[in-house]
C-alpha cells in the first residue's frame, strides 16, 4: 500500500520527517507491517508511505490495509490523501 500525505505544518525539512517517522514508528508498532518514507524531499509539505505485509488469509490482508487507513486518516499531524491498495498472492 502506499499512502500519500499533506503535512500543512511543515515550515522545514526537520518538520516534514518528524511527522513522517513519527507516523511511520506507530504503524509498524501497532500493525507489524513493514513501512517505509517513499518519497523524495522536493516538498516539506509532501510525503508518501510504502507498506507491506504478508499474510495466508487474503481477507485478513485486506482487513489490515483497512485499519491502516482508518488509522492514518486519524493522525492529528498529517492530512491522508489517496490510498493505493495491491494484495499479490503467490503459489496456490
Amino acid at each position: 500500500m502506499r499512502i500519500h500525505l499533506a503535512i500543512p505544518g511543515a515550515r522545514s525539512l526537520k518538520d516534514r520527517r518528524q511527522v513522517v517517522k513519527s507516523l511511520r514508528d506507530r504503524i509498524i508498532n501497532r500493525f507489524k507491517v513493514t513501512c517505509a518514507d517513499v518519497s523524495g524531499t522536493e516538498s516539506w509539505s509532501r510525503a508518501a508511505l510504502g507498506l507491506a505485509g504478508v499474510s495466508n488469509d487474503r481477507a485478513y490482508l485486506q482487513g489490515l490495509l483497512d485499519d491502516i487507513e482508518r488509522y492514518a486518516r486519524n493522525d492529528p499531524d498529517a492530512l491522508a490523501g489517496t490510498f493505493e491498495k495491491d494484495v499479490f498472492n503467490y503459489g496456490d
